[in-house]
């Protein structure tokens, strides 16, 4: 056989003598320099009308680096276009099963809430992969008819504490965190549920009695052992680089421009919407919403888009409305 023929090592997705602070994700992507605009199609597809895909070769080829959040070597990820991939590729960098990351952070290690991965990567971002840690069970008496939680999902299956109301019921059971994922109530796993069908369960949940919660919490680093809560009110924006990977449930993870302004403020004021009135965050599904309206000429062709695409939320109309008004508001730039 010819010298220098032979087959090719594959490399490792470690990363060797690589410093544990977050830093710049390596890219290798041809065409987005200087990128202003537009979207560029992870995985299939073009993105000019009438073009064919271009070859696999050609495609845009991103590499995100990654942390177990409680410390590891640092890992390189890529070829993904969902959040259950992107567990998978995080498990196959670390040997570990994908079902054991409960949710990841954007440039932080912590568990906090604001800097969560939800349905956008900063091209830029250094990923934190949050894995389960130790269980618990709490019983727990409601006195009252709200619990004081805010739910939301990782998008594969698990539902988890992204808020606790201070002074609330479960803010006053020390054991329970935000990040702490919902495993059962009352025995029935909730494995497999959306966030909004975790917080509907928990407020149909008779007042004046007891019942049961398991939970799971993430495993921690040393400096994260006394953390009660990692969440402050508002927002943050993840993206640090000169775009965002948008990843998707359904089709090809695409590469977008940051949001506009006007984007980012609507997409807050549902999300406030969103947990007012169904006690969840989820600023993919507000972003979701926000994309369906904004070009909508009224209340009804809007709610019409809401039932094609997100109709399994069955959003009451009052909601829908009370929406329609805050991308309103945000055009004009009101507060």
């Amino acid at each position: 056989m010819p010298l220098g023929l032979g087959r090719r090592k594959k490399a490792s997705p470690l990363v060797e003598n690589e410093e544990a602070e977050p830093i710049r994700a390596g890219l290798n992507v041809p065409g987005l320099d200087g990128l202003t605009g537009g979207r560029v199609g992870l995985g299939q597809g073009a993105t000019h009308e009438g073009l064919p895909p271009p070859p696999p070769s050609l495609r845009p080829r991103l590499i995100f680096h990654t942390q177990l959040a409680h410390g590891s070597p640092t890992g390189r990820i890529e070829g993904f276009s969902n959040v259950r991939e992107l567990y998978a590729k995080i498990g196959d960098a670390f040997g570990i099963p994908p079902t054991e990351v409960m949710f990841c952070t954007l440039n932080t290690h912590k568990v906090d809430m604001d800097k969560i991965l939800g349905g956008q990567i900063g091209l830029e971002d250094f990923i934190f992969a949050h894995v389960k840690g130790q269980k618990k069970e709490v019983e727990v008496f409601k006195g009252e008819d709200a619990l004081g939680l805010t739910i939301t999902d990782n998008g594969a299956g698990y539902a988890f504490i992204k808020r606790i109301r201070e002074g609330s019921i479960i803010h006053q059971i020390q054991v329970v965190n935000v990040g702490d994922m919902i495993e059962s109530i009352n025995g029935q796993t909730l494995i497999g549920c959306r966030h909004y069908e975790v917080a509907k369960m928990l407020k149909e949940l008779p007042k004046g009695k007891t019942f049961f919660l398991k939970l799971v919490e993430p495993l921690k680093a040393f400096d994260m052992i006394s953390q009660r809560s990692g969440s402050r009110l508002g927002s943050a924006q993840l993206g640090t680089g000169r775009g965002t990977l948008r990843l998707r449930s359904k089709g090809p993870a695409t590469v977008e421009e940051l949001p506009s302004a006007f984007e980012e403020k609507a997409i807050e004021k549902v999300d406030d919407l969103l947990e007012s009135y169904m006690g969840i965050r989820d600023s993919e599904l507000a972003a979701t919403m926000v994309e369906l309206g904004k070009d909508k000429k009224n209340p009804d062709e809007f709610a019409e888009a809401l039932d094609e695409t997100l109709g399994d939320f069955a959003f009451p109309d009052e909601f829908v409305f009370d929406v329609w008004g805050a991308i309103g508001d945000a055009k004009v730039g009101r507060v």
